[in-house]
């Protein structure tokens, strides 16, 4: 005889529905039922699907790059090779457009024009106002390192972004700050612990072999409960953060970064470069970086402080790992003196009172009150307004959150919500009448359930699988049963 499948009781299922529910709700917390493009554009995540839009294997090759909104990355997209990009300003999702005519994907959330139908939408014109960088290949920084999430680490920035990739700029690229320094990646490196105690680096090629080492040294007990090893003096010691490089600013001085490319399409910014908002410019090669910590550190006789930080990964930032090399180039940068905020008289306009702008390329470092200390003069205004990010702080577009479970489901997507949730909302749009008949048919069948439920519930014994399709097979085979709820739900 077969051994029963596994059993659980009622209140054990609905639990563990629950919490999947819940887990997903977690991983997804928004809803995804609708494409923002009939919205226009927006600052909103953006996703490029490599799918759909592969990179060329050459330079020869035309490349027509594409992004996606959140919804239709999961909803017409989520089976494909996506790269999430994260918020991109004055963006209009390409899903079902001319951007994408090639690739066999029609997007399922619009309703097509030409049937009045959702779902199908192919072809459609795409906006021209859309701009791309090569992050739409999966390539980052002005290294061009392709992106793997799981093996990377370290962090990396995004720009503001003052210019497009067209117009000289990066186009809200995202940085490793090595990079932004002209400094060589970090090498992935994870200090062990030497025999007089001094913490060594462990190279990536050594990795695998000391992980297949220390696996070996485990007990079968040990094996068998799933746990990993008692770490005991001289193993290795796993850190998976990378420090930020010397000079750096620390992550929680700051609230955006603009990198020396965009900065190098808008020099009049160069003057705010140590002024109140501003952080002290940050040349974008190495020895230029020391030249300019040399010249104060002659003059005040003392050697500056220079910050270090762990890299961490918060959500909050969107702060990713991604890794990659950069060669170093040499220039001058002058440094920069703090100047007031307030004009020099009560005639001159904020921009006359700044310090000479430093010479170079250098990036800048602002805090979240930076634009409250931009001249707008007459002649600052025009380039403010050119820029419209720095007049105003910008909102980004986020979905509606996925509704719990407490909440009604009037109005709910039948594709959305839990089995319970489903049946209401299709039950909500059916005809009265045929609603009517269907829950008295299926109150039929629950009295039904009940009585075959009722002694597992007093005797607290599980339901097994075996038990409900015997039950059901009866059901069915019960040409009585059959005649009462089809009498039952006619007399209704």
């Amino acid at each position: 005889m077969e051994p029963s499948e596994p059993s659980q009781t009622a209140s054990d299922y609905i639990t563990s529905q629950l919490r999947l529910e819940a887990d997903a709700r977690e991983a997804l917390p928004y809803q995804f039922d609708t494409c923002t493009k009939p919205l226009g554009p927006l600052r909103q995540s953006v996703f490029a699907c490599l799918t759909c839009s592969p990179p060329p294997a050459s330079i020869h090759q035309r490349f027509t790059p594409a992004g996606v909104c959140y919804s239709c990355s999961i909803s017409c997209h989520g089976e494909h090779n996506l790269v999430e990009l994260f918020t991109k300003r004055d963006f209009v999702c390409d899903c079902g457009t001319t951007r994408m005519a090639n690739s066999g994907t029609s997007c399922s959330l619009r309703v097509d024009t030409e049937t009045g139908r959702k779902g199908g939408v192919v072809r459609e014109e795409a906006r021209s106002g859309n701009t791309y960088n090569q992050n739409y290949q999966g390539k980052f920084c002005a290294c061009g390192d392709e992106y793997d999430p799981e093996k990377e680490k370290g962090t990396m920035f995004q720009c503001l972004g003052l210019a497009t990739e067209e117009g000289g700029g990066c186009g809200e690229d995202w940085w490793h700050p090595e990079c932004l320094m002209g400094l060589p990646r970090q090498q992935h490196v994870k200090p062990a612990e030497s025999a007089n105690g001094v913490l060594e680096p462990v190279r990536e090629e050594d990795e695998a072999a000391i992980e297949e080492a220390t696996n070996g040294t485990g007990t079968n007990e040990e094996a068998a409960s799933g746990e990993p090893p008692h770490a005991e003096a001289g193993d290795v010691h796993h850190h998976e953060e990378l420090p930020l490089p010397d000079g750096f600013p620390a992550e929680d001085d700051f609230d955006h970064m603009i990198c020396y490319k965009c900065v190098g399409t808008q020099p009049w910014i160069k003057q705010y470069a140590g002024t109140e908002g501003f952080l002290q410019a940050l040349p974008a090669y190495a020895n230029a970086k020391v030249a300019e910590i040399a010249v104060p550190a002659h003059a005040n006789g003392s050697t500056p402080d220079i910050k270090k930080r762990k890299a961490e990964d918060e959500l909050d930032n969107q702060a990713d790992a991604k890794r990659s090399r950069s060669g170093a180039e040499s220039s001058v940068v002058l440094p920069s003196t703090t100047a007031s905020s307030e004009p020099v008289n009560g005639t001159s306009p904020r921009h006359a009172s700044l310090p000479q702008a430093p010479t170079g390329q250098l990036s800048l470092f602002v805090k979240d009150d930076f634009r409250a200390h931009l001249c707008r003069c007459s002649t600052c205004f025009p380039r403010l307004a050119a820029l419209p990010h720095l007049l105003e702080e910008e909102d980004s577009y986020e979905p509606p959150v996925s509704e719990s479970d407490h909440q009604s489901a009037a109005g709910r997507s039948v594709n959305s919500g839990s089995i319970l949730e489903r049946g209401e909302a299709a039950l909500s749009g059916m005809d009265r009448v045929k609603a009517i008949e269907g829950v008295m048919a299926y109150n039929h069948v629950r009295d039904k359930v009940k009585d075959f439920l009722k002694p597992f519930a007093e005797s607290g014994q599980a339901v097994g699988a075996e038990d409900i399709k015997a039950y059901f097979a009866k059901l069915r085979g019960d040409e009585m049963a059959l005649r009462e709820a089809a009498m039952g739900a006619g007399g209704s």
